[in-house]
């Protein structure tokens, strides 16, 4: 059916869908009706929440409220930031006493006819509001730092106002483009905007300033589109560079250091600053602080240690009356300090097995001293579930007590491992390629950080610090079929080229990580760095339920396919969070040459099996 409405402006008929507004009715009645949509949906969503609010939802219909819900949120988001420009662009803040008031009277559900009627006036006179920013703060209750962002949100991406009154264009166009498709959350735009917008000082000026400006948005928008799930971190990355800028090592060393800021709210405030080479250092320790299945991240032996600075007793029970029932000595039972109640791992299921069984198809990771994870001396000790709920700022101020309070022996070694004491291994990738091209990010440690050129050849040179060289013949990484279990070197090996988690966006660590077959070893798989993997144990378990895949690339090293109904587009991914932008930009563009190749047939790839 063909729907005919005539314009009043041109009398002239045009077809239309019956589900869009016509484009050649009068301005104001499109204005207005638009309006009075947006106060029906307002309207709508109160009376939906209403009902949905103590209704016997199903499961798949919960789901669906949130899909729904967080959808609504995103196009909100452009609304905010298109309301903003509003206000600003119309002087809305000038409104008289009168025009406030009819706006206010309109309510929630006004006519066609009312809407029209409330143009508003604005005066030259004295008003309640100084600017744009004082109306969204004093009038729509609005934070006053969000109302900035708002306004600085609109200059970035819909443009704004210079000083004569004239529109002028978004200063990011490139991410102006992004912030209008319904396929890209406008929210992470709008984050990526303000990141950006920070740094417009440091950029400088001139042609230069425009071209980094330009390279920025334009690296900004690939991972918006490629990978959203990291897009924040690297382009927080991104602008700490800019800003970090080349400043010359007298400068970096006077800035460094331990500052006492004083006492706040009954606590007492510090300030470390640090080079990235020493934050690589306490990135590893805290890594295997972090970690309840080594020695130092023994969860009960940290709360007792905790215990040694608050006083707070150990026990969860005051006495033997409040224990629970499964917690009581009972006649016949061993005693309770030699049993495990809880499993050494973080977020197992408690009916799980020790996290060092739970290797590929349920076996081991390792066995014994040998194939122990770097950082574990000694058999871990029982990680209680009862201390995880603590936030690891504490149980890393607990680490760092720890090692300030320790003993050294008498001949000047280091103390014996003990709860809290974690060892700092770091791991340097140096890329010839890149050193021989001179590029900024040829030294990598496997966190992620950056290093300059100095700092790689003084950590080189420091005792402790294991080289680790990829693509060498050093050591022999590849075991075939004579050792099921894999050897330190490989899960070394592979936790300097992996860095963590494969899953996408996954932020675990490699050190939390366990080496997972991609070729099963009951059916004829090899123990080789080409067929593994590293994976959290939550992200283990779901790729042997076949909650995603591992597709195994040849020449490359292993992707993602996640099932359509997480990833609709069906891309071969690759997590790239612990990568540095330079890095998760090229690994990105593999990704996509990768997935077109596989498409096409041109690649032949092999998904592994569950």
């Amino acid at each position: 059916m063909t729907i005919t409405k005539v314009c009043p402006q041109s009398a002239q008929s045009c077809p239309a869908d019956p589900y869009l507004r016509c484009m050649l009715v009068p301005m104001s009645t499109g204005i207005a009706q638009a309006l009075k949509d947006l106060a029906n949906a307002k309207a709508l969503a109160a009376s939906a929440t209403r009902r949905l609010a103590h209704a016997d939802l199903t499961a798949g219909q919960a789901a669906y409220l949130a899909l729904l819900t967080e959808d609504m949120t995103q196009e909100l988001t452009r609304t905010q930031v298109h309301a903003a420009t509003a206000l600003r662009s119309t002087g809305a803040h000038k409104l008289d006493q009168e025009s406030f008031q009819a706006v206010t009277d309109l309510g929630p559900d006004p006519t066609i006819e009312e809407i029209e009627a409330a143009k508003g006036r604005t005066t030259t006179g004295r008003t309640h509001f100084k600017d744009a920013k004082g109306l969204m703060a004093g009038w729509l209750d609005i934070p006053r730092s969000t109302a900035t962002a708002r306004l600085v949100q609109a200059d970035c991406l819909l443009g704004g106002v210079d000083e004569a009154g004239e529109p002028t264009e978004p200063w990011l166009p490139e991410l102006a483009v992004q912030f209008q498709d319904p396929g890209i959350d406008p929210r992470l735009v709008a984050s990526a905007a303000m990141k950006l917008h920070s740094v417009r000082k440091d950029l400088g000026e001139g042609k230069a300033a425009e071209a980094k400006k330009q390279q920025l948005q334009a690296e900004s928008a690939a991972f918006l589109r490629s990978e959203p799930k990291s897009a924040r971190k690297h382009i927080n990355d991104l602008v700490a560079q800019v800003k970090a800028g080349k400043r010359p090592l007298k400068a970096l060393l006077d800035g460094i250091g331990f500052f006492k800021r004083g006492m706040r709210k009954g606590l007492v405030e510090y300030l470390i600053r640090v080079l990235p080479s020493q934050s690589a250092y306490i990135e590893a320790y805290f890594a295997n602080l972090d970690n309840p299945s080594t020695v130092a991240g023994n969860r009960q032996g940290l709360k007792d240690v905790d215990a040694q600075f608050t006083g707070e007793e150990t026990s969860d029970w005051d006495d033997e009356d409040s224990k629970p029932d499964w917690a009581k000595d009972r006649p016949g039972d061993e005693d309770v300090d030699d049993i495990e109640d809880d499993p050494p791992g973080e977020g197992l299921n408690p009916d799980a097995e020790d996290p060092r069984s739970q290797g590929d198809g349920h076996r081991p990771v390792w066995e014994d001293e040998d194939h122990q994870p770097e950082g574990d001396s000694s058999e871990p000790g029982p990680a209680s579930g009862e201390w995880e709920d603590l936030k690891p700022e504490r149980r890393r101020l607990v680490g760092f007590m720890a090692l300030l309070m320790s003993e050294r022996k008498p001949n000047g070694s280091s103390p014996d491992q003990q709860a809290g004491l974690a060892s700092s291994q770091v791991s340097i990738i140096l890329d010839w390629e890149k050193l021989q091209r001179k590029m900024e990010d040829f030294a990598v440690t496997s966190s992620g950080i950056l290093l300059s050129p100095g700092e790689a050849r003084t950590a080189l040179c420091t005792a402790g610090v294991l080289p680790v060289v990829l693509n060498g013949k050093s050591l022999p990484l590849d075991l075939g079929r004579t050792q099921r279990l894999f050897s330190k070197a490989q899960v070394r090996a592979l936790r300097a080229a992996y860095r963590g988690c494969s899953y996408p966006g996954c932020s675990m660590p490699a050190q939390r990580c366990e080496a997972d077959h991609l070729d099963p070893w009951e059916k004829g798989g090899c123990t080789d760095i080409n067929s593994a993997v590293l994976n959290c144990l939550i992200h283990h378990a779901a790729r042997h339920c076949g909650l995603f895949h591992a597709v195994k690339i040849p020449g490359s090293r292993p992707m993602v396919l996640l099932p359509p109904e997480l990833d609709p587009e069906q891309k071969l991914r690759v997590n790239t969070y612990f990568m540095t932008p330079a890095e998760a930009l090229e690994a990105e563009a593999l990704a996509e040459e990768t997935t077109v190749q596989w498409r096409a047939g041109l690649l032949d790839v092999e998904i592994a099996e569950p």
